[in-house]
């Protein structure tokens, strides 16, 4: 069955350019889930521009459905999720600097560390995915570190959408990613 979850980081940012804690995030995020959501989504950044590390720690109050942290496992962020145990923890390979995540793992190449970070966090109860492009290498690779689910990222898919909107249409996927 599909779930909904809602990625409230905008609503951090819009707040964060005001001052102050209007609009309040964690009102956002129990009215979201009052209105039907079936989970809350937040990726703390290293630089904390939209969700704060201090959001994270007050989201459990008020989130009583699915909790999904997004992020780089580095140490920082591995804490945080240990302290705060969320539903689901997806790892993402975002540069510390990045605007965006803009690519999946190789999950071949971090095999051992994802592995690693995984049964961590699978020692706490926590259910694990991994952010890979979608390439089936990535794919098979991702399964071998013993995450739960994986996240596909999908940017090239969106941006030739409104050149080629078939979803039948599998010359998109052949063309980017089979020949890799």
């Amino acid at each position: 069955m599909t779930k909904l979850s809602v990625n409230i980081n905008k609503i951090a940012t819009l707040r964060n350019s005001r001052g102050g804690n209007v609009p309040n995030l964690l009102k956002v995020a129990a009215d979201l889930q009052a209105y039907g959501a079936q989970g809350i989504t937040i990726h703390p950044r290293p630089d904390e521009r939209h969700i704060r590390y201090a959001d994270a720690k007050a989201l459990p109050e008020v989130v009583h459905t699915e909790f999904n942290i997004e992020g780089n496992p580095n140490p920082k962020f591995i804490e945080l999720v240990k302290q705060i145990r969320p539903t689901q923890v997806t790892l993402v390979p975002d540069g510390e600097d990045a605007i965006t995540s803009n690519a999946g793992w190789d999950t071949v190449k971090h095999k051992d560390f994802l592995s690693e970070v995984i049964q961590e966090f699978k020692s706490l109860d926590i259910r694990t995915s991994i952010f890979v492009d979608p390439v089936e290498e990535m794919v098979k690779g991702a399964e071998k570190t013993g995450a739960d689910r994986i996240e596909l990222y999908t940017e090239f898919f969106a941006e030739h959408y409104l050149r080629n909107p078939d979803p039948c249409d599998c010359s998109l996927f052949e063309r980017c990613y089979l020949r890799k």
